[in-house]
């Protein structure tokens, strides 16, 4: 065979894979679906209640002052959270600048910040800061940080945990995704059981969650649980990839309140904000988002199996339970791992054109490789893929607005791989 037949041989034997690859995993795809229905039940019912209209969807200017379509947005975001409160805004840049806000809202000089899931994501390492660095993080603000490092990498270290709560202790930080590390994210349920643990070394602690890539896997959150706070992105799975950009805050009525008045001004908090065009697709967003999050999901799955016979690790493994969009799989090599980015940056809709390089990203420790070939800039519910360029050179896949998107990113990836014969595909003969 020529090498275009060849080519062609490969593709079809992949396709070949991903096909069985859906049918063993048939089962987890109808679980998919099913909690995507009842999400679906619940944000419709959240409307419905609220009695949203299309007046809702209309901007504001200036102050913003009596915007009822932003007021009526908390209140649906609230409701379907489960929470006494929401604070949703277009103007939160990003999921690390709201997880700042409620930071920052709720903490004082003096006060410890605790996280007991180990050490965050990278791009809150610069928000906590070091004290005295002169960058306004909350340790050069006398906000003390400490961390449990888990168990193994993956378990909460109770003990270590018992020990490093005090009565300075105020706020206990837990984030739900693996972000960029090797471990399984957290539950709902696992989560509720921190709270439960937590409330019971000291009861009046606030308990906060880094929520990003959680919103709608499972049919409850994790103010539904007994978490104070929470905090997620609009870019990410609530928005539906139709917000432009934003994020939310939702938990107790105080630490919302406490929340906004860190974005806007002490006095001011939610009564001004001028939402200018943004209202009408994060409302519809928020509609769709249970829909695309399933959609993304059953991508996850489909890359685990498809991966997973191929020889590689995969976190989570297809067959397990999912609490996040984050599928990781680890390559083992540099080159493989930029060349499965590169590949998911192939698939896209929009600047299919341009091939991802590792670089310096503003926040990041290490260089970055990202596949971002979206819509909506950085928008991570639509099929997109990111590693540090690192040992043991672990890339992070999410998203996907349709499946069959997300199916066409995983059988470019895998293409890639093949063409740098970097991994060998035999031909499927029929």
């Amino acid at each position: 065979m020529n090498e275009q037949q060849e080519q062609q041989a490969a593709w079809e034997h992949l396709e070949h894979l991903a096909t069985q690859a859906e049918r063993k995993a048939e089962e987890a795809f109808r679980s998919v679906e099913r909690i995507a229905e009842r999400n679906q039940w619940k944000v419709i019912d959240a409307f419905q209640r609220h009695k949203v209209s299309d007046f809702h969807f209309n901007g504001s200017t200036g102050y913003g002052y009596n915007d009822r379509g932003r007021e009526v947005l908390d209140l649906v975001y609230a409701d379907v959270l489960g929470a006494e409160a929401a604070l949703v805004r277009p103007h939160f840049v990003s999921g690390t600048h709201t997880i700042g806000c409620a930071l920052f809202g709720n903490l004082r000089p003096g006060d410890e910040l605790l996280y007991i899931t180990g050490r965050p994501y990278d791009t809150l390492h610069k928000v906590i800061g070091k004290p005295g660095d002169g960058t306004g993080s909350l340790q050069d603000f006398g906000i003390v940080y400490k961390e449990v490092p888990l168990l193994g990498g993956s378990r909460l270290d109770w003990e270590q945990i018992e020990q490093a709560i005090t009565p300075a202790t105020k706020m206990i930080g837990i984030q739900r995704s693996r972000g960029y590390d090797w471990r399984a994210s957290f539950t709902v349920a696992e989560i509720g059981e921190m709270v439960l643990r937590v409330r019971a070394i000291q009861p009046d602690i606030l308990i906060f969650v880094d929520n990003c890539y959680g919103e709608f896997t499972e049919l409850i959150e994790p103010t539904q649980v007994g978490v104070d706070l929470m905090a997620g992105s609009l870019i990410k799975n609530p928005g539906g990839g139709l917000a432009e950009t934003g994020g939310y805050i939702a938990g107790t009525a105080k630490t919302v309140e406490a929340a906004a008045y860190r974005l806007t001004a002490p006095g001011i908090g939610t009564e001004v904000g001028a939402m200018l065009g943004t209202l009408r697709l994060m409302y519809q967003g928020l509609f769709m988002s249970p829909h695309l999050v399933g959609q993304a999901v059953k991508g996850s799955i489909l890359a685990a199996a498809l991966f997973e016979e191929l020889g590689f690790e995969s976190k989570p493994r297809w067959d397990e339970p999912r609490t996040d969009l984050i599928q990781a799989v680890k390559f083992g090599q540099a080159e493989h791992l930029i060349a499965f980015v590169q590949g998911i940056q192939q698939a896209a809709a929009v600047d299919s054109h341009v091939v991802p390089e590792p670089w310096d990203m503003p926040g990041y420790e290490n260089e970055v490789i990202m596949a971002a070939g979206t819509f909506i800039q950085g928008g991570s519910l639509e099929l997109s893929a990111d590693a540090p360029i690192r040992e043991p050179y672990i890339a992070y896949m999410q998203g996907g607005l349709t499946y069959a998107h997300a199916k066409y990113g995983i059988l470019k990836a895998l293409n890639r791989l093949v063409h740098d014969k970097l991994i060998v595909i035999k031909p499927y003969i029929t």
